[in-house]
């Protein structure tokens, strides 16, 4: 296999692997899906590659571009006297998705499955019922809120300022 076959085998390793997690957020009615991730890896991969062979801030820069995609899938929504902030898991996920399609790129494959794997494992955490047990909002109503005076019984579910559930 010559290097130019490689690299393109890197390329699409990094949009399958993008894919498996955008297709995660497509099944969770988020507002990017399976063809924005996999878009994200493809390019996440060529700057992979470029990294490679002489450009490593080409990488850093994708990581920070991806920040203005991110940004579009955030939004904050007014619901009531409450205020939900929707899209961050979205957005960490093409975070993420930028760093895999990158170490995918670079023939970094085993970083990249692993990290897949990670995210997948993260993503997933509320909807697998062994891994329940390891899920935060399971646990919030018995700890007091950040930002409760001191002395408060108030706790995170009752935060006018909190976050929902982002997709």
């Amino acid at each position: 296999m010559t290097q130019g076959e490689a690299e393109a085998v890197h390329v699409l390793i990094a949009a399958a692997l993008t894919y498996a997690l955008g297709f995660e957020r497509s099944v969770r009615g988020a507002s990017a899906g399976d063809r924005v991730f996999a878009l994200v890896g493809v390019a996440a991969g060529i700057v992979g590659v470029f990294a490679v062979h002489g450009a490593p801030n080409a990488l850093q820069g994708a990581l920070t571009g991806i920040g203005f995609i991110g940004g579009g899938v955030v939004f904050r929504q007014a619901q009531g006297q409450l205020s939900m902030v929707r899209g961050l898991t979205t957005a960490a996920a093409l975070f993420a998705a930028v760093a895999i399609g990158g170490a995918a790129g670079a023939g970094r494959l085993l970083l990249a499955t692993a990290a897949t794997a990670m995210a997948m494992l993260v993503l997933e955490m509320r909807y697998v019922r062994v891994l329940r047990l390891l899920d935060g909002r399971r646990w919030q109503s018995r700890f007091a809120h950040d930002e409760s005076p001191p002395g408060s019984r108030r706790t995170a579910a009752g935060d006018p300022d909190g976050e929902a559930d982002d997709r």
